[in-house]
């Protein structure tokens, strides 16, 4: 896997920006636009088949550099060649991606598992299956400064954590306290927009915060912190293993479009393979997917954060790409159910469908 030019692109790393900018660059700047596939770039394959399946895809946020695999894939003619017209928008949060891809505005989208899960247990007539691991882990984390005192997660007892009220990892919370040995109502939580989140961080008003760890490590640097003052406690080495976003849609348009399914991820394997093998011409691609001007550097640490701690990580290399391993996925669906409150306990086989997949030997990373 090539390593990423960070010094290339320093140069262009805003760290003077405003604390507002920094968080408006995150949370509300609008939206780049993520663009329809160019009907150029999907004719291009010389074995793409004469007329191709339209598909609406949502991302679960902004574009950004780790949807990566997605814009490699229509640049490449990926989806093309497996008889798909794939056009992609914005995403609003994992929360909001099942709604609207259950309500049929759109055919595909990514978004993290569990809330998709929850979203099941509320709607149980529309239920969504996931049918690839997108990310094999999870961006959950805590971060704090290391001037803070804050060494290890026991220290973050007596402390005031920040974060929105709806944000996953602090509804974890009580799962992950326990898995450290604090009591989960040792912190005080204090809640704010996620816009401002960081914010309240650098102005010292709470003394951690919870959130994606692809989110708040970039825009703490863009405030000005380097990587040395930043403490990350990533949940998935303090026992909560949890899985990252995965591909799914709804049970029912899987079942009448099963060829889709199974073409739409041959084709993101393919990007996602493209993007770990050479992540700046990955990097360029998400560049010009977006119709807006965006942050390369801050665009950059997002992919390089992915590829070195979300998408591959000995799992995957044990097993490939997209797939997942039953025991963990069960494990973390117990510690969702008691996390999110909620009423049942679904087994894995009821939220993954692994029968899209290609073969192992193809998932397989060189």
């Amino acid at each position: 896997m090539k390593t990423l030019g960070l010094r290339q692109f320093a140069t262009t790393l805003l760290i003077g920006a405003s604390l507002v900018a920094v968080s408006g660059c995150q949370q509300t700047a609008e939206a780049p636009s993520s663009p329809a596939a160019s009907p150029a770039q999907e004719v291009s394959s010389p074995a793409a088949p004469t007329e191709k399946k339209d598909v609406k895809f949502t991302l679960a946020w902004l574009l950004q550099g780790t949807d990566a695999p997605i814009t490699l894939a229509i640049d490449k003619g990926y989806f093309a060649a497996e008889g798909l017209n794939v056009t992609f928008e914005r995403g609003y949060g994992s929360a909001d991606t099942p709604s609207k891809v259950a309500a049929g505005q759109y055919d595909i989208g990514t978004g993290d598992i569990y809330n998709m899960i929850e979203f099941n247990e509320k709607n149980p007539d529309k239920k969504l299956v996931a049918f690839a691991v997108f990310s094999n882990g999870a961006p959950f984390a805590i971060a704090t400064l290391a001037d803070s005192g804050i060494k290890t997660p026991k220290d973050l007892a007596g402390k005031k954590l920040g974060a929105p009220a709806g944000d996953a990892p602090r509804r974890l919370w009580p799962v992950f306290a326990t898995s450290v040995g604090i009591p989960p109502d040792s912190v005080e939580w204090v809640t704010m927009e996620p816009k401002l989140r960081e914010t309240f961080l650098l102005q010292k008003q709470v003394d951690a915060i919870s959130g994606f760890v692809t989110t708040f490590k970039p825009n703490l640097v863009k405030a000005g912190k380097k990587d040395a003052d930043i403490v990350v406690f990533y949940f998935k080495d303090y026992g909560l293993p949890m899985y990252g976003n995965v591909l799914f849609a709804r049970e029912d348009f899987i079942k009448k479009n099963p060829d889709v399914i199974k073409a739409f991820t041959k084709a993101v394997l393919k990007g996602m393979k493209d993007t770990i093998a050479d992540p700046d011409a990955a990097l360029k691609s998400v560049l010009k997917a977006s119709q807006q001007p965006m942050d390369e550097a801050a665009e950059r640490m997002r992919l390089e954060i992915a590829l070195n701690n979300l998408y591959v990580n000995d799992e995957v290399k044990k097993n490939g790409l997209f797939g997942l391993d039953p025991e963990r996925m069960q494990k973390t669906i117990d510690q969702t159910v008691k996390g999110f409150g909620l009423k049942t306990t679904p087994k894995v086989t009821d939220v993954f469908d692994d029968s899209f997949l290609p073969p192992k030997e193809e998932r397989m990373l060189q």
